[in-house]
């Protein structure tokens, strides 16, 4: 891990000079009171150590007649300067693999010169370039995406459903009716066949009327014709036999109503209206029914992606306990960023940048007062 060892700053914004060696381990605090130079210190280092897109709008100090000069030492004996108004850069390193700008930016976080750029980010970014950072983002960003797509789905669904429900609560409903739509055609029908049937009724009833007319025609013929008496008395016989067989079949004759079959023939398409509404509303509860049932489903299937999840961070290395990513937003000990107080902000931001790049072992900031003593010994020792 790469450490500032000691740097020298000369004209730069609004310090004259300044020699410094920080300390090996934990804070390097650099106080004084407003307008000093505190600022103008870390900006000189970011301009040391970035490059020329750190460098100040008004870096030489005003009323100097001298150029800026800067010179930073690094625990891996690399020594970086800054000279003159073009900002020359020389990097000596004792290894010699690599020179110049390129060099620097190989272990030098850019994050860690400019924190404020990470503090100011959006949530999306913050939480992206933590995800990059511990191995998961792209796996987490596709079960996002394949949990937004479910809740979408699940909310349309769930829309539809309510829909379904309240217009099947709204409709008439009619009981004791037929299920299905009655046809008028067969009513009809079922009329006419009652009707012949009645008609051969009436039929029978006055074949037995005729029949009792001829008997009675031969048994007062036989009193006037004896000589006949023989062939009448047979035919009287025959009659007698035809007479008793239509008699009983007379006797179990009934005559059916068609007034309800009448009634229904005159209330058939009120009727059918009737059915045809109940037949809507089952369908409208059944449609609803299947709708809050694919909304379970969905529900089931965003509740999973949700554990896959936090599972998925669970098992991450993330840079600070109690740090963890929620609906794409980094929270911190369960607070979001905006609800975090400026100091637990200044130390997810630490956190999460010197995982960036564990070879750049330093991070500047600014705004330190912020924090209390205790919670800066405890930020000292990130």
């Amino acid at each position: 891990m790469i450490k500032i060892h000691r740097f020298e700053i000369e004209n730069v914004k609004r310090v004259k000079a300044v020699c410094c060696q920080p300390s090996e381990t934990g804070l390097t605090i650099i106080g004084g009171k407003n307008g000093q130079g505190k600022t103008s210190v870390l900006d000189a280092i970011a301009w040391a150590l970035g490059g020329k897109k750190f460098e100040p709008s008004a870096s030489h100090r005003e009323g100097s007649v001298s150029d800026p000069k800067l010179h930073v030492e690094l625990s891996n004996g690399i020594i970086v300067e800054r000279t003159g108004k073009n900002s020359t850069l020389k990097v000596l390193d004792p290894t010699g693999k690599k020179s110049g700008q390129k060099l620097l930016d190989s272990f030098v976080e850019q994050f860690a010169l400019d924190l404020p750029r990470f503090m100011n980010a959006s949530p999306a970014e913050k939480c992206k370039t933590l995800l990059q950072i511990v191995g998961v983002g792209d796996e987490l960003m596709k079960l996002d995406r394949e949990e937004a797509g479910l809740y979408s789905r699940r909310t349309e669904i769930g829309r539809l459903a309510d829909q379904k429900k309240k217009y099947a609560s709204e409709m008439q409903f009619f009981p004791d009716i037929p299920k299905e739509p009655v046809s008028a055609a067969e009513l009809i029908r079922q009329q006419q066949e009652i009707l012949k049937k009645n008609a051969e009724n009436q039929r029978k009833r006055e074949q037995v009327d005729a029949i009792q007319k001829r008997m009675d025609e031969a048994v007062e013929k036989r009193a006037q014709l004896k000589e006949q008496i023989a062939e009448l008395e047979k035919s009287i016989s025959l009659l007698g036999a035809d007479l008793s067989d239509a008699k009983k079949s007379a006797i179990d004759l009934h005559d059916e109503s068609t007034e309800e079959l009448e009634k229904n023939i005159a209330d058939v398409d009120a009727l059918n209206q009737k059915i045809r509404m109940n037949l809507d509303r089952e369908k409208a509860e059944d449609d609803a029914n299947g709708l809050f049932w694919e909304y379970d489903k969905l529900t089931d299937s965003i509740e999973d992606i949700r554990k896959a999840k936090k599972a998925l961070l669970d098992n991450a290395n993330l840079p600070l306990p109690g740090l963890s990513v929620e609906n794409g937003e980094l929270v911190y000990n369960k607070q979001k960023w905006d609800c975090m107080s400026g100091s637990e902000q200044l130390k997810v931001a630490v956190a999460i940048v010197r995982k960036l790049n564990p070879e750049c072992g330093f991070v500047l900031m600014d705004k330190l007062e912020q924090m209390d003593p205790e919670t800066l010994k405890e930020f000292g020792a990130l």
